[in-house]
């Protein structure tokens, strides 16, 4: 009797865990199928008028074309945009708040903090790679260097005494500073500013003489002839500077350095979801109109598949962190 009984309360138990859990599923699929029903929010931990900053913006845009629905753009740039991309790991997983965080947050600010507040590797949902940045090293004018053999020479002769920007310390300007001048053995003053905005401004305006730079952010200024492209990191010469030469017809070999920026979810977001926006990605950067917006900008549109992008994460912040290490590098 007492056997008949536990059995009859077991099967009465499943049953309830059966149907809550099809109750779930259900109302995920639909919530998934109607996705998305409101407008999303797109978190980018990144300067307004920055490289990534700038690729988010124009795919959101046709993102939202195509799916009949705003997406907001909103920025939180503190602390290294550490701040952000905690906010995006831990809201709500319902779509409807999404991250266009880049390597500069994930890899480098958090190999660089004493403390992250959340997994830069698994602490999202990964949606799908968004374009890769090319890079550029410039200098004002008044430096006097017009390659970066130039400026080699003219930091042998001065040794600590020519001044860099970067967007702050460990910042992906600051790094691949320090790749290029430890193996040459120069030495250079760092000047790290609360962003890559400003930085590039006080290197216009002759404040700083040079800097790394996301080609987006330094084309314009480059074209008016008030910064000085030294070289791009590239194993071939940019389309957009045709005429300036690559790190290793400078003299510089087995040097090249690129950044990212994709978008992702918080952890937990429905797979449906996830699946509707790398495609609402993809559809968006095969736009013509788009695809050649984002390459007239130094950017190259480049969408992965959400497995993809995980790989990239992971190996990713193992590279940088060794690099980090290795140069001794420390938050200011």
């Amino acid at each position: 009797m007492i056997k008949k009984l536990l059995l009859k309360l077991n099967i009465t138990f499943v049953s309830v865990v059966c149907i809550s859990a099809v109750n779930v599923f259900c109302t995920t699929s639909a919530h998934a199928q109607n996705y998305p029903e409101k407008t999303i929010t797109m978190l980018v931990p990144l300067q307004v008028g920055s490289a990534g900053d700038t690729v988010l913006r124009v795919v959101a845009q046709k993102m939202s074309d195509n799916m009949k629905q705003a997406i907001v753009i909103e920025n939180q740039a503190g602390v290294s945009g550490l701040l952000g991309a905690e906010r995006v790991s831990r809201s709500t997983p319902d779509g409807y708040l999404i991250g266009g965080i880049s390597d500069s947050v994930l890899n480098f600010a958090t190999n660089l903090a004493e403390k992250v507040n959340f997994d830069p590797v698994g602490g999202f949902e990964p949606i799908s790679l968004v374009a890769n940045v090319s890079w550029v090293l410039v200098a004002n004018p008044s430096l006097g260097a017009k390659t970066i053999g130039d400026l080699m020479t003219l930091a042998r002769a001065k040794p600590g005494t020519i001044d860099y920007a970067s967007a702050g310390s460990g910042s992906p300007h600051h790094i691949a500073m320090e790749m290029l001048t430890r193996p040459q053995r120069i030495s250079m003053k760092h000047i790290p500013y609360k962003g890559a905005t400003q930085s590039l401004i006080d290197v216009v305006s002759g404040q700083v003489p040079v800097m790394f730079s996301a080609t987006s952010v330094a084309l314009p200024f480059i074209k008016q002839g008030k910064l000085v492209a030294l070289g791009v990191p590239n194993e071939k010469r940019s389309p957009l500077l045709p005429d300036v030469p690559t790190f290793a017809e400078g003299g510089i070999s087995n040097f090249n350095f690129a950044t990212w920026v994709a978008m992702f979810a918080p952890k937990g977001t429905a797979g449906p979801i996830i699946n509707r926006l790398n495609l609402e990605v993809r559809k968006a950067l095969e736009d013509p109109a788009v695809k050649d917006k984002l390459l007239s900008l130094g950017l190259e549109p480049a969408p992965t598949t959400t497995t993809q992008l995980a790989k990239m994460m992971s190996d990713g912040n193992a590279s940088i962190r060794k690099i980090i290490k290795d140069a001794g590098i420390k938050a200011e």
